[in-house]
């Protein structure tokens, strides 16, 4: 079910996101390269929570497509030499191995500026007010005092004199992670007026899981099955949430989180469930 429902709304983003690239050029094409070929997890929350909240998905799809905007922009940003230097992303070369550093950088810089109109767009939430609303969190979640913020952080954690303790670490995430997913899972109670703060916690909490998840997956997996490098952070010396807890520890850890979001739904009843369901799957994804 949760299967089927991801499938469905990510091919619903994709259908908007391509009505809004239609040129030919090298910038066109590689937006639509960094935009594709992920599950759309984020964009997934903002339909679920707008279904959640009675909000048409004709309307929910824009902002679901704002923040896969966003988040393909910040993989596009982080992939570049001067930051993390990947070569694979999602199983394809990243943009700048495609084409080449600056068109990397227009990308990126284009997907962000989608991102505000997708979360602004007039066929988006009904209200001007909602439209605003959306605008101006996400520049928070993802500006000086979010995302950026995170990996300003995760920049300046590489030639530390110490490693990490294990809440800056969690700092760290939830600026990088957590701040996008919290947006995310915020939108749909935006957009209907309604009270957003069951649903931020449920976020907080699944921001962390999935980014220790990240971390496992890091030590555990291969880069087939994941799609883009691993074992990078061992090799650089970082500290993770792996090596500070442990592996089995860091899995109990996510497991517990898992279940602190799915309590913080528990005012909408069955309705919810398909939350409950993302959140179980977000520790038992291989990629």
């Amino acid at each position: 079910m949760l299967q089927s429902a991801l499938a469905a709304d990510a091919a619903a983003i994709r259908t908007c996101l391509e009505a809004q690239i239609t040129g030919d050029l090298r910038l066109h094409a590689a937006m639509r390269h960094a935009l594709f070929g992920g599950k759309a997890l984020r964009g997934f929350l903002v339909m679920e929570t707008a279904r959640l909240h009675d909000v048409n998905p004709s309307r929910a799809v824009f902002p679901a497509s704002g923040i896969e905007a966003m988040h393909a922009y910040s993989l596009v940003h982080d992939d570049l030499p001067c930051m993390d230097d990947d070569d694979l992303r999602r199983g394809q070369p990243t943009v700048h191995v495609k084409w080449d550093e600056g068109t990397a950088v227009l990308v990126g810089d284009a997907l962000q500026s989608l991102a505000f109109e997708m979360a602004a767009h007039p066929d988006g939430a009904a209200t001007p007010e909602a439209r605003a609303d959306l605008a101006l969190t996400l520049a928070r979640a993802a500006g000086k005092d979010g995302m950026v913020l995170g990996q300003a952080l995760d920049i300046a954690a590489e030639t530390a004199a110490d490693p990490l303790t294990l809440d800056q670490i969690v700092a760290l995430q939830d600026g990088k992670t957590g701040a996008l997913f919290g947006w995310a899972a915020s939108a749909g109670a935006v957009m209907a007026r309604a009270d957003s703060a069951p649903l931020l916690a449920y976020a907080q909490a699944l921001g962390l899981a999935f980014q220790i998840q990240d971390d496992v997956i890091d030590q555990t997996g291969d880069v087939t099955a994941v799609g883009k490098a691993v074992g990078k952070d061992a090799a650089a010396g970082k500290a993770t949430f792996v090596s500070l807890l442990g592996l089995q520890e860091a899995k109990r850890r996510a497991s517990d989180l898992v279940d602190t979001a799915c309590d913080s739904l528990s005012g909408y009843g069955k309705r919810a469930e398909r939350l409950r369901d993302l959140a179980r799957f977000v520790i038992s994804r291989q990629s």
